[in-house]
């Protein structure tokens, strides 16, 4: 089965190549110490910072897995190269939100790096896969558990 691709604008890339560096230079070498402390206590089978030490460690080599094949897999999206007669990952949209009545401006993102609180929206969320390949203008209907959410997309920029 073929990875899933990953959508990444080139500063999400950034930020997870610096959590790798700090993963297999930092935290790799704290959970090597806090083992090799906790051995030096003696029995292992009852000793809960041993335990705590090796949990931690598979953490971090469960996530240093996941963050190469993220790596390995990534599309990067660089709203800056395409058009923006349409929304697309990568571009900044400004929408009018109907239900709350008010403006809202989102970077469209890949899901990875997605934090709507703080104006990062997935393509792959109800509001941004229905807005990809909409134009300035066009008004989407999304239906939630809560009721019927309508915005209209006003710009689109890169």
């Amino acid at each position: 089965m073929a990875a899933k691709q990953v959508l990444l604008t080139k500063e999400g890339i950034h930020q997870l190549e610096a959590e790798l560096e700090n993963l297999k230079t930092i935290e790799r070498n704290k959970v090597a110490e806090e083992l090799k402390e906790a051995r030096a206590q003696g029995d292992l089978s009852e000793n809960a910072e041993y335990d705590a030490a090796k949990d931690r460690q598979a953490e971090i080599e469960t996530r240093i897995v996941e963050i190469e094949k993220m790596l390995k897999n990534v599309i990067v999206i660089n709203g800056e190269d395409e058009k923006t007669d349409a929304v697309r990952p990568g571009h900044t949209v400004k929408l009018y939100d109907a239900t709350f009545d008010e403006e809202v401006i989102y970077k469209i993102v890949g899901s990875t790096e997605a934090d709507p609180l703080n104006g990062k929206l997935s393509n792959e969320s109800p509001v941004g896969s229905a807005i990809i390949g909409k134009q300035a203008g066009d008004t989407v209907r999304i239906d939630t558990d809560f009721g019927t959410e309508e915005y209209t997309i006003l710009e689109i920029t890169n």
